[in-house]
């Protein structure tokens, strides 16, 4: 697993990998393709609480197990938060991952797709997006992408709350950041 070690080694710059790690940076304003092919603008989320992460369709290493987890916090606070709450999955490997496989990707792991999206574009596109989220991609081949992990918490007003770098963090400390922004309606 080189990737997974290289990744850790730029996600330990940031801080205890898997530990929320508070922050009050404004999340960048951008456009992008939607799963349905659609343009979606960030602008669009102010008002809800979003946890936004980054990921490739074809990983074989932490993606699969960061959209799982992120599906699992859907289920449990879709039916009290559902308007309030959405999520957001940004491509690292726009060449494979376009608006279809996104779609598939999504259905395959059961995704109610109304507060969720997982967002592509062209890599010109793409690529201010990772770099305002501190996000390094590096193509290792058609299909196998290294890039930074991470997780973010953002708040009503577009402000990242919680950084979740790496791999080991835990469901329900996300969880309780999530609620913690939830419960708050300013």
């Amino acid at each position: 697993m080189p990737s997974l070690l290289i990744a850790q080694a730029l996600d330990s710059r940031r801080g205890a990998a898997g530990s929320g790690t508070a922050t009050t940076m404004k999340s960048p304003d951008f456009v992008l393709l939607d799963q349905d092919n659609g343009r979606f603008d960030s602008k669009q989320l102010r008002g809800k609480v979003v946890a936004l992460n980054f990921i490739f369709t074809t990983c074989t290493d932490v993606c699969p197990i960061f959209t799982a987890n992120l599906v699992q916090l859907q289920r449990k606070l879709n039916d009290r938060y559902g308007s309030e709450l959405f999520f957001l999955s940004v491509t690292t490997d726009p060449e494979v991952d376009s608006a279809a496989v996104l779609k598939a990707y999504a259905k395959r792991y059961g995704v109610e797709l109304k507060n969720w999206a997982f967002l592509t574009g062209s890599e010109a596109q793409l690529k201010p997006v990772w770099d305002g989220f501190s996000i390094r991609v590096i193509k290792k081949g058609r299909g196998l992408v290294q890039h930074t992990s991470l997780t973010t918490v953002i708040d009503r007003a577009g402000v990242r709350r919680n950084n979740y770098w790496g791999e080991k963090w835990r469901t329900d400390d996300l969880e309780k950041d999530l609620l913690t922004l939830l419960d708050k309606k300013a």
